[in-house]
């Protein structure tokens, strides 16, 4: 896959996950507002409510004050009605009105069937009968009238703790809220038109935001100069809008698992279609490699046919010793092949034995020590370790130790004789190897990589060596396979690089 199609990829799916967070995200606040508002709108008309019952509770009190004003007991109809009607000379009349009786009228027929004209006098008392209705219908009417003047101006006149009681519109606004599906805590105060509390069932524990606060007018009707206000506060609002929304927590989570599993996967792309790389320009290189030492072999067995080749011995034994180190030559770059299996492991197999890294370091620099002179160059060592016995693999030691001098040599710098310094040291319960040149050196950015499958550093005279960029990574799974660690340090540019291995001590194993 080409590396453009891979970014492209990446962008559209970058697009798509920013697009589904994006809708996310809005949707949550969509339902959040909705909720909220719905929320207000439910409490908005629960104290609606509220005010039409207390409204109707104080009505309903006003007209119960003035029907006992206006009782029968001091004022009974017919003296109500004698001096709003005319006494009559009618005998007929005037018996029907000695017929009345508390609050209620009483007809008597005998009476009238005495009269001398029983016609007339029905007609008559069916006329004054009319007329007593619509005088009672007026004097309820005067009632009503002088209830509604009380309405209008009494209540408002009087201080509202006179009008209401405060635990009984608590109680109205429980039930009102419950009704509704809201059996949440709240806090309501009721302020004057200046906004001073008069009455608060109990303090806030935070003073809340006006915006949270919901106001209804308590008795709409009164003047705005005398009008009060009844107000409401939920202290757990936010946790009943929250929860409307509790589906947004597991989905930020599968976001989240796909953004992580969005990110390993390109990274995962990225990181083996650079591998893929290194392991063509690897198979490049090994390719060319080969085919030096295999094409010098084949030459040699060739020239070794002729006879006179075989009469001269001085010729015949330089074909055999190009034909003895080609072929060493070629069972390194085999080797290095081989050495692919180890990185598909999750462990070397090592076969482990106490060895002491002092000796060690020795041996290996005394037979490395002719290959540094052939090039002019000198290496010294320093064994500070007082305790230098391990428990390790020796032949992947030995192998670590001079993949790291053979470097120095591979990297030396052309004009500077080569100077090469090996070291032990303890520190705490471990043991230092250290292995320093005086070579062109690593740039710091590319320190941390050279450590890396393939890698080879891309400036400098890197390019003019042949490598396959396995050597260093061989040595670091090799000593931590060991329980150790390695670490590359070049302190100034163009001085040269410093590898040091930290090793565990064999008692402290």
């Amino acid at each position: 896959m080409r590396k453009s199609t891979i970014w492209m990829l990446t962008c559209v799916m970058g697009f798509a996950f920013a697009g589904l967070l994006f809708l996310q995200v809005k949707y949550v606040s969509t339902i959040r507002k909705s909720t909220n508002d719905q929320f207000d709108a439910t409490v908005k008309r629960c104290l609606e409510q509220v005010s039409k019952i207390i409204e109707r509770d104080e009505a309903l009190k006003i007209l119960k004050a003035n029907m006992e004003y206006f009782t029968f007991k001091d004022f009974s109809v017919k003296q109500f009605l004698n001096q709003q009607i005319p006494a009559e000379t009618d005998s007929s009349f005037q018996y029907y009105t000695q017929g009345l009786s508390g609050n209620t009228l009483e007809i008597d027929l005998n009476a009238s069937q005495r009269t001398s004209s029983s016609k007339d006098a029905i007609i008559r008392v069916s006329e004054q009968h009319q007329k007593e209705l619509e005088m009672r219908f007026q004097y309820y009417w005067n009632i009503v009238e002088d209830a509604i003047y009380g309405l209008r101006n009494i209540p408002n006149l009087k201080p509202i703790d006179e009008r209401i009681h405060f635990d009984t519109l608590n109680d109205y606004i429980n039930i009102e809220l419950s009704n509704n599906g809201l059996d949440l805590p709240y806090i309501f105060m009721i302020v004057d038109k200046d906004n001073r509390t008069i009455y608060q069932n109990e303090p806030f524990v935070k003073p809340p935001k006006a915006v949270d606060i919901i106001t209804q007018p308590l008795f709409p009707g009164d003047p705005l100069l005398r009008r009060h206000y009844l107000k409401i506060y939920f202290p757990t609002k936010k946790d009943y809008i929250t929860s409307s929304v509790s589906f947004f927590v597991p989905s930020i989570l599968f976001s989240f698992i796909l953004l992580v599993t969005f990110t390993f996967t390109i990274y995962t792309i990225f990181r083996q279609k650079k591998l893929s790389e290194m392991k063509n320009d690897f198979v490049n290189n090994m390719t060319h490699e080969l085919k030096t030492p295999v094409s010098t072999i084949s030459l040699a067995g060739q020239m070794l046919k002729d006879a006179d080749i075989i009469k001269n011995p001085e010729v015949f034994q330089h074909i055999s010793g190009v034909i003895n180190d080609e072929t060493k030559r070629l069972g390194f770059l085999v080797e290095k092949v081989l050495q692919i299996s180890l990185f598909e492991k999750q462990k070397a197999t090592l076969k482990l034995k106490e060895v002491d890294a002092n000796d060690l370091l020795v041996s290996i620099v005394n037979t490395f020590a002719l290959k540094v002179e052939k090039f002019g160059g000198n290496i010294d060592i320093d064994l500070d370790a007082e305790d230098s016995s391990i428990y390790v693999d020796e032949m992947h030691i030995t192998n670590v130790l001079f993949n790291l001098l053979d470097n120095a040599l591979k990297y030396r710098k052309k004009d500077v004789p080569l100077q090469l310094m090996a070291r032990t040291w303890n520190d705490q319960n471990k043991l230092n190897i250290s292995i320093e040149d005086n070579g062109i050196g690593v740039k710091k950015e590319h320190l941390k990589r050279i450590f890396d499958r393939f890698y080879r550093v891309p400036t400098g005279n890197v390019h003019d060596v042949k490598g396959f960029g396995l050597g260093l990574a061989y040595v670091r799974k090799i000593i931590e396979d060991h329980g150790g660690t390695i670490r590359a340090e070049q302190e100034e540019k163009f001085t040269g690089t410093k590898f040091i291995i930290t090793l565990p001590l064999i008692k402290h194993h």
